[in-house]
């Protein structure tokens, strides 16, 4: 299942569909946060994505992406079921670096900070 921004960037009307980017946040996602371009990566999964990032922003969570400053919401992706956002997670995090690099770069290639266009 791809989020409202992936399928924005590929044309598709998403307000046609009912796909806003404010009411799919209370779905699982998988996410991936960065410290800057090609920098620290993070991969995440939530249900509530708009709370969890700020969270992370607002260095909230103790862990890794407090202690390295990885903040910035580079990428993330709408999934269907709990199940099926465990189970990319678990896939993204085996994957290479640059597969991942690749992943950001697909629908965000400037590495913006999508965080602001979810609210």
């Amino acid at each position: 299942m791809y989020s409202a921004w992936s399928l924005a960037l590929y044309g598709f009307d998403v307000t046609r569909y009912g796909l806003y980017a404010a009411d799919s946040m209370k779905q699982p996602c998988v996410y991936i946060l960065a410290s800057k371009r090609n920098g620290t990566l993070y991969i995440g999964l939530t249900s509530d994505l708009v709370q969890r990032v700020w969270q992370h922003k607002n260095d909230l969570v103790d862990g890794f992406t407090k202690r390295y400053g990885v903040h910035m919401l580079v990428w993330y992706e709408v999934c269907g079921t709990m199940e099926v956002a465990i189970t990319r997670e678990k896939a993204i995090k085996e994957w290479q670096r640059a597969w991942k690099i690749s992943l950001i770069q697909e629908v965000n290639p400037e590495w913006k900070d999508l965080y602001d266009g979810l609210l």
